[in-house]
Order: structure tokens, then C-alpha cells, then sequence
């Protein structure tokens, strides 16, 4: 079998492993409040088990991405991690206890590290100009995930019978079902998944002088150096594949005039020189993640991840207070959300092959700030007509849904770009710890305040508002180094020809 046709099975089954994500959170979500209190579960237990199974994954990502980092290959924590999920799945199937509710989904929050393994992966074996279409491309397979799971539940809470000493019902079927479409997907990785030889960086051009050359600088060198004179070693140091020199490594962070410049993750390159090629050799997570474009990004990552949690979480009672919708509404409230995220990922798939993604970060950011601005207006404090209350509703919700996909992808892509490939693992990790922070943060502070929203919306207001300034202060730093970019489309170039 040929190079790219592994390589499309291989994204293939990636697709898959997001979509089965999001259909699991959609399977599971709308049972497992009713779920709980069939086993008297208190109302805190609800929030306990969701948050349990980000926990975990915040945990395991950054593991899980360090584990990619040193060994080049994913197959391996694929495999790894989805045993986490089939326990988990399996432990939510046996009707236990509450205890073992939350436990089922601590356990199967594990096996979520492995999607940094997977960002990691996709970083190392695309370029910079396609990066952003394929990551886009992922994170919609998760959303149509998200758009099949209540339609498999249409089937599932048709269950009630017994199998030997399991009773299968329409609270305990969605762990059995999600149990059986992880060990599907475990024997599709086994079979259509493979650890691909990612594509040779080019390696510089060393130029190696003829002896007349050679004679006519040796004439042109002084007799006498002055003490400062002394010429400057250059040692050629490969990091990542990639040749490059001490001198033009202290030049990427320091400039000519020792001031800071963007991407400075490029300092790795001078601290690793005469050091053993390996990815984490003279590794400095201080240099690496505390950089002003990196804290930006995961700050735009926590926050727009914070607010859309909020929002999911006070959705449902705004509805059913000023609405009296029913499971039935919100339903097919969110199935048509989902169709628009689908709809705006594709979109910003399209966008990005014509714009920078710091543009459209921007873009997205305003719009995010916009549906903001609107649910102070109008969603604080509902009044009207039905039908202007359903108006504003839908005009609230269709913005923030639309600004969500600019600035997930944007952000993702440019964190790829700004910090450095052969730890590209490990980051992917870290920023999806960040993100897991604020998922679980972010449905506490809505779940306190549904009587208040001018507080909660007023303080996801100032956390935008907030992001807009830093990104506008640190602009110019949100840009893939030139020489990588480069080298990124050299690299293609030479592993199709």
C-alpha cells in the first residue's frame, strides 16, 4: 500500500475517533442527570460526573502528548487510551451506584489525552498554509458526532430488559452502546491506522568553499586581532530535522539589537547546541510557554471555552422560563446549533486558505463580542411577545455559535505555529488542560447565577473584552515564523515529488 493512501486511512479513522467524542457527549449528557437520580444522586453529583470526565482528560493530555514527543508515534496511545474508554463506557453500563457513575466517567475522561497525541500528529505531518483547512476539517467531525448522538438516542431509550445479571434501560444502554462503538473503533485503529514516516524537513545547504576561495580569504584575514575581533563559532545544530546555527537561533529571539521578537521558541535551537538530538534535550518550559503570543492564545483558548460552557449551561433554563420549551424544543434547539457550527467550520475552512489566522482570530472575536454585547441587551432580562423572546433568542444564540468555529480554529493553529514542532505533543496537551479548566469552571459560574445574568454576563463580557486588548497588543506577534513557513512547504514539496 502507497504512501497517501495510508496516509488517508489514516485521517480516515481520525475522523472518526472525533466523531465518536462527540457523540458520546451527546449520548450520555441528556441521560445522565435522570440516570443519577434513579440511584439517588444528589443535584451536586450532576456537575461532579461532568466534571470529572474533563478532569481527567486535563490530566492525561499533557502525559499522553510527552509520550507522543519522545516515541514519533500515536498508534500505540491510540490503542492506549481507548481501553480507558470501553472501561469507562462499560463501568457507566453496569447499574451500580452513583459512585460508580462518576467513576465511569472519570475513567473514561482518560482516554480524551489522546486527542493531543492526535493535534500533535496532524502539526507534524501538515504545512503551515493547510494546517488550519485540517484541523478545521477534525473539529466538524466532532459536531456531526454531536448532531447523531440525540438521534441514537431515539433507539436507546427504547431499551428495557434484562441480560444475565445487566439491566439494560435507557439510562444504562448509552454506556453499553458507546462501549461497543469504542471497541469498533479499537480494531479500525489496529487495522486502518498507521504510524507514518512523517516528511523530511529540508536540511541547510552547507557550502563548501574551493581551495582558491579558501587561499584568497586566508589573504584577506588580518595578521593581528584585536581582543573583540574574535570571529564567532558557528556550530550547526539539527533540531527537529532541521540545520540551523547558534548565531541565527540567539538572532530569532534577540533580534539585531537584542530586543525580544515574536516565536521565540526558536531559542531552543541555540540551547540545544552540542546537545543529543531529542525532543525535550535542554528543554525550557518557562521560555516556551510563558512568551507573550503563547499566553495569548491559551488565554483565548480558557476564555472562549469559558464562555461557551456559561452559555450552554444557562441556555436551558432561559428557555424553559421565558419559552416553556420542552426536551423536545431544545432538542431540536440544539440540533440546528449543531448544523450552524458545522456550517461555520467549513466556512472558516474555506476563509483560511485566503486569510492569515490571526485574521480570522479577529474576526471571530468581534463576532463572540457582538452575541455578548446582545445577550446584555436582550437576554438578560427577556420581555416582549413570544415571538419577539424566541427573535431574540435565536439572533443571540446564531452569533455566538458562528463566532466559536473562527476563533477555535485560528487559535489552534497558530498555537501549532508559534511553539516548537518537536514538542508539538506536549503543548497540544497543555492546551487542552487549559481548555479543560474552563470547562469545568465555566458551568459552575453559569449553574450559580442563572438569577443573575447580568452578572454572569457582565463578567464574560469584561473576559472578552479583555482578550480583544491583548490580542490587538501582541498582533504583530501572532505570525509563523518565515523561515518555518519556508521550510514547512519545502518539506511538502520534496516528500511528493
Amino acid at each position: 500500500m502507497d504512501y497517501q493512501r495510508r496516509k488517508k486511512l489514516t485521517n480516515f479513522t481520525i475522523g472518526l475517533l472525533f466523531l465518536a467524542g462527540g457523540i458520546e457527549y451527546a449520548v450520555i449528557l441528556p441521560t445522565i442527570w435522570a440516570y443519577l437520580q434513579t440511584l439517588e444522586g444528589e443535584p451536586y453529583f450532576l456537575g461532579l460526573a461532568i466534571s470529572a470526565f474533563s478532569f481527567s482528560g486535563l490530566i492525561t493530555g499533557p502525559i499522553f502528548g510527552y509520550w507522543s514527543d519522545r516515541t514519533r508515534q500515536t498508534k500505540a496511545i491510540i490503542l492506549f487510551a481507548n481501553l480507558f474508554q470501553i472501561a469507562g463506557n462499560f463501568m457507566y453500563f453496569v447499574d451500580g451506584s452513583k459512585w460508580m457513575v462518576l467513576s465511569s466517567r472519570l475513567v473514561a475522561g482518560v482516554g480524551t489525552g489522546a486527542g493531543a497525541s492526535i493535534f500533535g500528529y496532524l502539526t507534524r505531518s501538515t504545512t503551515s498554509q493547510e494546517r488550519a483547512t485540517v484541523f478545521a476539517a477534525v473539529m466538524a467531525c466532532r459536531q456531526v458526532g454531536l448532531i447523531i448522538g440525540p438521534a441514537c438516542n431515539l433507539f436507546l431509550c427504547l431499551f428495557d430488559f434484562r441480560l444475565g445479571p445487566f439491566m439494560i434501560n435507557k439510562y444504562t444502554s448509552p454506556g453499553l452502546f458507546m462501549c461497543l462503538v469504542w471497541v469498533l473503533l479499537q480494531f479500525l485503529v489496529m487495522t486502518m491506522y498507521y504510524d507514518l514516516p512523517l516528511l523530511p524537513p529540508p536540511r541547510s545547504e552547507r557550502v563548501v568553499p574551493s581551495s582558491s576561495d579558501a587561499l584568497e580569504k586566508e589573504e584577506e584575514e588580518p595578521l593581528m586581532r584585536h581582543e573583540g575581533d574574535q570571529p564567532e563559532e558557528v556550530v550547526v545544530v539539527e533540531t527537529g530535522g532541521y540545520g540551523s546555527t547558534c548565531a541565527e537561533a540567539r538572532g530569532a529571539v534577540l533580534g539585531d539589537e537584542g530586543r525580544y521578537v515574536p516565536n521565540g521558541h526558536l531559542a531552543d535551537e541555540e540551547a540545544a547546541c552540542g546537545a543529543e538530538k531529542s525532543p525535550f534535550g535542554n528543554f525550557s518550559a518557562w521560555q516556551e510557554y510563558l512568551r507573550e503570543e503563547v499566553v495569548v492564545l491559551l488565554t483565548a483558548q480558557f476564555i472562549t471555552l469559558f464562555n461557551q460552557t456559561a452559555l450552554e449551561t444557562m441556555v436551558t433554563p432561559i428557555t424553559q422560563r421565558y419559552l416553556n420549551f420542552g426536551e423536545l424544543e431544545n432538542s431540536l434547539m440544539y440540533f440546528l446549533c449543531g448544523v450552524e457550527v458545522i456550517c461555520s467550520f467549513f466556512l472558516v475552512r474555506c476563509l483560511s486558505t485566503r486569510l492569515q489566522d490571526r485574521v480570522i482570530l479577529v474576526v471571530g472575536l468581534v463576532i463572540c463580542n457582538v452575541a455578548c454585547i446582545w445577550g446584555l441587551l436582550f437576554l438578560a432580562r427577556p420581555q416582549g411577545s413570544f415571538a419577539f423572546l424566541l427573535t431574540e433568542l435565536v439572533v443571540g444564540v446564531f452569533l455566538q455559535v458562528l463566532g466559536l468555529p473562527f476563533v477555535a480554529v485560528s487559535q489552534v493553529s497558530l498555537f501549532s505555529k508559534v511553539t516548537a514542532e518537536r514538542t508539538q505533543g506536549f503543548s497540544q496537551g497543555l492546551r487542552r488542560s487549559v481548555g479543560g479548566i474552563a470547562t469545568i469552571l465555566g458551568p459552575l459560574w453559569a449553574g450559580s447565577l442563572t438569577e443573575n445574568l447580568y452578572i454572569m454576563l457582565g463578567a464574560m463580557m469584561v473576559l472578552l473584552t479583555l482578550l480583544m486588548i491583548m490580542v490587538g497588543l501582541s498582533y504583530g506577534y501572532l505570525v509563523e515564523p518565515a523561515g518555518d513557513s519556508a521550510a514547512s512547504e519545502t518539506a511538502q514539496e520534496e516528500g511528493s515529488s
